[in-house]
């Protein structure tokens, strides 16, 4: 049996779409959780105005975004779902934190489509946030393409590790191995050292210098000379090292991979979705590196947008929220209207502008460009 992927053009196409049903007087109710009180308020006033955003391009008064503070608590945050339930809300986009899902899956009538990017055993609770195994199919992607034969990882002993091992199990991403490692600069340094061999590299190097000074060889002084400019003899064992971290601490893997004489000119150095942090682009030593992100151009056109009405840009959750609500809309539309879970378990790919949705058995991946940082520019590979 043939399975049919529609590949639907959202926000340029389906926004467009100028919908006439006999239920015109009957509102499609998103619900919104958001933080919009305490030390996240931002994050949450900054989803809200996204939301704004795709319902002015949708322009049909037939859908309704009705937003509740969840206050970063788990348990405001249920008391607000039971109010959505009292209402009749049977969709519902968020919440943004993870620790804010745990009082949820008793809501079997409601479906939530969280924020974050933690896959979760759930019917009603979907995470949509891009998670490691898209990013990873991504970096497999360019791996097989440019056939690099050695990869390690290098994840930092935090809680997301464990999705990365998932990730990789998933995605059956080979790798020669999954280093744990303490992001602590005291210790990071000397972990870098062990992994790339580097004192055994280190030590190479001064035997054969010194081999070379005893030895009768007739051009000895410029072999000596082109080692002495050298830091290690000998090869590490990976041809790229994929980074699962990010902002300062990213930086300081790299610095001690550097250090260790293992440069991106001769490996590939690869990290996760790192939404073109302008601060990679100063990072010169560390170029090229590598990484999976949603489309640039759309990602700047609607930061653009976002500026031009609110004078201030948007938070990265700002356009997974914008794209949510097209997606919303659309499957609700071709299920009559009738909200339930079936309308994420067709097999359907939806084009939004963080890139593409994948949707089926009611998970959502994405499937997303890549970029490398090169020449202080970011470069679309695919």
């Amino acid at each position: 049996m043939k399975i049919f992927i529609k590949i639907l053009l959202i926000l340029t196409l389906m926004f467009s779409l100028s919908i006439q049903r006999g239920l015109a007087n009957e509102k499609i109710k998103i619900g919104l959780l958001v933080p919009l009180s305490g030390q996240n308020s931002d994050i949450g006033n900054s989803i809200i105005k996204s939301t704004r955003l795709a319902i002015n391009k949708i322009n049909n008064p037939i859908i309704e975004i009705i937003p509740k503070d969840t206050a970063s608590d788990p348990k405001v945050t249920f008391d607000q779902v039971k109010k959505f339930q009292e209402i009749g809300v049977k969709i519902i986009i968020g919440p943004v934190f993870n620790d804010n899902l745990i009082y949820l899956e008793e809501f079997k009538d409601i479906i939530f489509l969280s924020l974050t990017n933690k896959n979760i055993n759930s019917k009603n609770i979907i995470s949509t946030g891009i998670n490691a195994t898209s990013q990873l199919k991504a970096i497999q992607k360019f791996i097989k393409s440019n056939d690099i034969k050695k990869t390690i990882f290098l994840t930092p002993d935090v809680n997301y590790k464990n999705e990365i091992k998932k990730a990789i199990s998933k995605t059956k991403l080979k790798i020669v191995k999954n280093y744990i490692y303490n992001s602590e600069p005291t210790k990071l340094t000397s972990q870098i050292e062990k992994i790339t061999n580097y004192k055994r590299r280190k030590q190479n190097l001064e035997d054969e210098i010194t081999r070379l000074e005893k030895s009768d060889e007739s051009n000895k002084e410029i072999l000596i000379e082109r080692l002495k400019k050298k830091d290690t003899l000998g090869k590490v064992k990976f041809d790229s090292v994929i980074i699962a971290d990010f902002d300062q601490s990213l930086k300081s893997v790299t610095t001690s991979l550097l250090y260790t004489d293992v440069s991106p000119k001769n490996k590939y150095f690869i990290t996760l979705n790192q939404w073109f942090d302008e601060s990679l682009l100063k990072e010169t030593s560390s170029q090229p590196i590598y990484f999976p992100s949603i489309n640039k151009k759309n990602y700047e056109e609607l930061k653009k947008k976002y500026f031009e009405k609110f004078n201030k840009y948007p938070n990265q959750l700002s356009f997974l929220s914008f794209d949510l609500v097209g997606l919303v809309y659309y499957l609700i539309l071709q299920n009559d209207l009738i909200i339930n879970e079936k309308i994420f378990t067709k097999k359907t790919l939806f084009k939004g502008k963080v890139g593409i949705f994948e949707i089926k058995n009611n998970k959502i991946n994405h499937i997303l460009n890549f970029y490398k940082v090169e020449d202080n520019v970011f470069k679309k590979i695919f």
